[in-house]
């Protein structure tokens, strides 16, 4: 048991006590921790401060985060959430994700084919709107439409009188219920991305490692009405960045967390999925890797779904080295021993007592269906799945819908289905061929859903079927069976669908119905908490804006001071001593410019601040809201911070803000793009 696993988990108790000695936090910004910014640090940020910070964030609707950096709409966020994008707009003669990309002046500009930018403009408490549309006597199926009636009916009423895009949030495990209206942007245009060679130097290697010299970023430029928006809320760039152990603040979406989570909950993540998801993540990686092995054209097809799924192992890794760690667990479980005396202690919290084993039941049942669904998650078939279940939902009112369907969310709905990105038939059946012959593994081939899909062929030769016979690669046939509906196609994608759509909605069903126990039995354990501690705490993640704090700091590692910067001159030096790796190869842009920016310009840096997947692309900010850096990882040590948090040595990672325009001034020749930053 190491000193730092006793203090990761003794920061968790903290938490759930109320009490946080660390920088701990993803915090809502109608719930900041105030007192602890002045307390400890002497700082006291005005509304006008949080507001202005919460306006400058931007939240990328296909994951990750960004800010806006000028009035004209210039969008700062990584090369890694922008890859998206990147490879979208990529062809086989111009490789934006490899070879980079600039535009010269506004026309020069690529739009992205489906992007979709949100800006949080308001945040408002509806929890007792959604809490009375659930009665005490509903089943859980019952309570799960009931409640999903009344977040449809609050969505589209605040869309209706805004005409901002509204979602509601659950948050503390259900606890309480926010309405989040943003601001859409939906022109979307790249402006500067540089070559994925710096991007993500020393690749899978280096990955969630520190010392660090990638210049992890790219700049877009949101338009309104075919001109550059003005914004009125951007982020002004710092001069010179942070300094050693000064406070500075993440502004982003971390996507999700489970530090609300019971022990019963982390034993079936541990014993059960985490190991199922890095099978399939696993498998993946390697169908990808040999996919791209068969011509140049095939690895830059398959580059950006390779790395993503290279980097959800490695994530994935860490999470269940911690959650293996026995001495986590034996200190959750005494936590937990003390939470549930003090509940079955007072009369008024007694009946919050079992929710704490109603969760360890549902389970029980989330492992007995692990692996039971229909899994065929490949572009061409989630757009045919789209297309049959909007046929029959679009015949009910709005607010009996599955919830992509409800008119309030149509508008990101359609901008997915109807995307002009380029759909790859030949990556398209591989990874179908491949997900169908999982099936047969995990079902058995003579299950009679898998003899269903089969058709009497194999995998490889359904897949090919499937995708050769489909016309949804066209985007006008798409939108014209979504007007149309589905019922008389003959299109095999859409009728394997339609076979199927009657199991996938059962699944989903009985999914939603463990989903609502737990949902109910996390309320229960919010309030108890809330009423022992009162709710000066942070909920869960969920890809909603948050604050995180903390100061620029270097740690110890094995004896070696590891210190908080990497200075440009430093990647020169990490290429020399890898020499012959490819993944350490500096692009040639960086080689002709090494004599005319500063090699002691900082490039990547460390601070305390808690942050988890979602966050990249979050600016990090000083108390003046100047942009200082650009987070774009963790360390090894961050990541089992899904379920606790320690700042032993757990360290968010960023590019420094100098880099970034020391690179765009010497290195890539668009002084014009960095005359523009923060102005």
């Amino acid at each position: 048991m190491t000193k730092t696993t006793i203090s990761c988990f003794c920061l968790a108790i903290f938490s759930i006590c109320g009490f946080l000695p660390a920088d701990e936090g993803m915090w809502l910004f109608n719930g900041l921790p105030l007192d602890q910014f002045k307390t400890k640090y002497g700082f006291e940020p005005t509304p006008a401060w949080q507001d202005h910070l919460m306006k400058s964030s931007v939240r990328f609707n296909v994951g990750g985060s960004a800010s806006f950096v000028s009035s004209n709409g210039l969008v700062l966020t990584n090369h890694h959430v922008g890859s998206d994008t990147l490879n979208k707009l990529s062809t086989k003669e111009n490789n934006y994700y490899d070879d980079g990309f600039l535009a010269k002046n506004l026309a020069d500009e690529l739009k992205a084919p489906d992007l979709e930018l949100n800006q949080l403009i308001q945040i408002t408490d509806v929890t007792d709107k959604v809490k009375q549309a659930v009665k005490g006597n509903m089943t859980p199926g019952e309570a799960a439409i009931a409640r999903r009636a009344a977040i449809s009916k609050i969505e589209q009423t605040a869309t209706d009188q805004s005409g901002l895009r509204s979602d509601v949030v659950t948050l503390y495990g259900g606890g309480r219920y926010h309405l989040y209206q943003y601001k859409k942007y939906t022109d979307v245009r790249l402006v500067w991305a540089p070559e994925s060679a710096i991007a993500f130097f020393g690749g899978d290697a280096d990955n969630f490692e520190y010392p660090r010299y990638c210049l992890d970023a790219c700049l877009f430029r949101v338009y309104e009405n075919g001109k550059p928006a003005e914004i009125k809320h951007f982020l002004e760039w710092s001069e010179n960045g942070p300094q050693d152990e000064e406070l500075v603040f993440v502004s982003g979406n971390p996507g999700s967390t489970s530090r609300i989570y019971t022990v019963a909950a982390l034993e079936f993540e541990r014993d059960h999925y985490l190991p199922y998801v890095l099978d399939f993540i696993r498998r993946r990686e390697i169908l990808l890797q040999q996919f791209g092995l068969n011509s140049t054209e095939s690895a830059r097809i398959a580059r950006d779904g390779l790395f993503g799924f290279q980097n959800a192992r490695k994530a994935r890794m860490g999470m269940l080295q911690g959650l293996q760690d026995p001495a986590i667990m034996a200190t959750k479980k005494q936590e937990e021993v003390e939470i549930l005396k003090r509940v079955k202690s007072d009369p008024k919290l007694q009946p919050y007592a079992g929710a704490w084993e109603q969760i360890a039941e549902v389970q029980k049942k989330k492992a007995e269906r692990l692996g039971t669904g229909i899994s065929l998650n490949t572009r061409l078939f989630n757009i045919a799945q789209t297309l049959v279940q909007m046929s029959e939902e679009d015949k009910k009112p709005s607010e009996q819908r599955l919830a992509e369907f409800r008119d309030s969310a149509r508008a990101s709905l359609e901008q997915q289905l109807f995307s002009s990105a380029p759909i790859y038939p030949e990556l398209e059946q591989a990874i179908l061929g491949d997900l169908i012959a999982r099936m047969l593994e995990i079902r058995g081939a003579d299950d009679p859903l898998c003899q269903q899909i089969l058709q009497g062929q194999n995998p490889l030769d359904r897949a090919a079927q499937l995708v050769d016979g489909t016309q949804l690669i066209d985007v006008d046939f798409r939108k014209r069976l979504a007007k149309e509906g589905t019922e008389n196609s003959k299109d095999p994608m859409i009728l394997l669908a339609k076979s199927l759509d009657s199991t996938v909605r059962e699944d989903r069903k009985k999914s939603e119905e463990l989903a609502e126990v737990e949902r109910q039995a996390y309320a229960q354990i919010s309030e108890a908490l809330f009423a022992t501690q009162g709710t000066s705490t942070y909920p869960d993640a969920t890809f909603t804006l948050r604050l995180s704090y903390g100061p620029v700091k270097g740690y110890v590692e094995n004896g070696t001071s590891i210190p908080p910067f990497t200075d440009m001159g430093g990647a020169f030096a990490h290429e020399k001593a890898h020499a012959g790796q490819a993944d350490y190869d500096l692009p040639k842009s960086w080689r002709d410019a090494s004599g005319k920016f500063d090699p002691e310009t900082p490039f990547n840096f460390v601070c305390t601040a808690d942050i988890i997947g979602g966050n990249s692309g979050s600016p990090v900010v000083n108390k003046d809201l100047e942009l200082v850096g650009l987070i774009f990882d963790g360390n090894i040590q961050s990541l089992i911070g899904d379920y606790v948090y320690s700042d032993k040595q757990g360290r968010s990672v960023s590019v420094h803000s100098s880099a970034i325009r020391e690179a765009l001034k010497n290195v890539y020749d668009a002084t014009h793009i960095a005359d523009q930053l923060g102005k």
